[in-house]
C-alpha cells in the first residue's frame, strides 16, 4: 500500500513538472540547488590564464530591478576569495566576499576586499 502511495506521488509530481514551463522548471531548479548548496567554484580568465578564483560559492544569482523587476546585465553571489590561486581556502581567506560579473561585452569582474 505505502509503494503505490509512493509511486502515485511521485507520477502526480512528474506530471505537475512536465506541465510547467522551461523558466518554471528553471526555477524549481534552482530553488533545489539554493536548499541543497552547490559547494560552486568561479574562475576568471584573463590572456588563457586564471587571475581570480572564487570558492565555496552557494549559488550565482542574476540581479533583478528595484522598480521594474526586469533581470539586469550582471550576476553576482558570495565565495571565499582564493588570492594565491592554490585551490585550498587558506587561513588568510576565510571571510566570504560579495563579488559581481557583467553579462556585457566588456568583461569585468567586482568584489568585495576580502582584509
Amino acid at each position: 500500500m505505502k509503494q503505490k502511495i509512493f509511486l502515485t506521488a511521485i507520477f502526480a509530481v512528474t506530471l505537475v513538472i512536465s506541465g510547467c514551463t522551461q523558466e518554471s522548471q528553471n526555477k524549481i531548479g534552482r530553488a533545489l540547488n539554493n536548499w541543497t548548496g552547490t559547494n560552486g567554484i568561479l574562475e576568471v580568465y584573463a590572456g588563457g590564464n586564471v587571475v581570480k578564483r572564487f570558492m565555496e560559492i552557494d549559488k550565482l544569482s542574476t540581479a533583478i530591478g528595484t522598480g521594474n523587476d526586469a533581470a539586469r546585465p550582471y550576476r553576482f553571489g558570495y565565495g571565499f576569495l582564493d588570492a594565491n590561486l592554490n585551490n585550498v581556502i587558506d587561513d588568510n581567506e576565510k571571510k566570504k566576499v560579495y563579488f559581481e560579473f557583467s553579462d556585457y561585452s566588456t568583461p569585468y569582474i567586482f568584489f568585495e576586499d576580502p582584509q
